[in-house]
């Protein structure tokens, strides 16, 4: 069985830090840069170039095949005394520009004394060309979203790309 593999990484003290903008559904979408001083991979060339990080399109892992995905990442929030809850959710099309917003697997979590460390992982069914996104949110009392600061986030995916069906 094929399996078509992109690692982003993104770190506050490599790249300076990454400014927090909530979108509509009140989630920040997670950019990475395309420097491979950032530990990324993408042989398949699934986080194209074609906007400059932080733009928004940095944010996007487009798969290279349909297949059965395998999303994860990872998230270090700095320490901050506002947020009573953390959230992460997968997004196919966060953008809006081919299928549609649809999120899967949103996660939420209390915080724990000092910086916050969080890992997600997801399995769906994904399409070539249907971008996959990360999004997060930091939430203080009241479900009001604050701009709590990123020190590290890693978002992958892992697709099959040959998934057997029944004959």
């Amino acid at each position: 069985m094929g399996v078509a593999v992109c690692s982003l990484k993104w770190e506050a003290a490599r790249t300076g830090s990454q400014r927090i903008v909530y979108d509509s559904d009140g989630y920040h979408l997670v950019r990475f840069p395309y420097e491979e001083s950032e530990e990324s991979y993408d042989p398949w060339g699934m986080h194209d170039p074609g906007k400059a990080y932080p733009d928004p399109e940095s944010g996007l892992i487009v798969p290279s095949h349909d297949g059965w995905g395998t999303v994860s990442a990872l998230v270090f929030w700095a320490p901050d005394s506002r947020p009573v809850e953390y959230r992460a959710r997968f997004v196919r099309d966060p953008l809006g520009s081919s299928t549609g917003y649809d999120s899967t697997a949103t996660t939420d979590s209390a915080p724990t004394g000092g910086n916050q460390f969080r890992t997600y992982m997801w399995q769906m069914f994904v399409r070539k060309d249907t971008p996959l996104g990360l999004k997060v949110t930091a939430r203080a009392a009241g479900d009001v979203p604050v701009p709590a600061a990123l020190t590290l986030a890693e978002f992958k995916l892992a697709v099959q790309t040959d998934v057997h069906v029944p004959e």
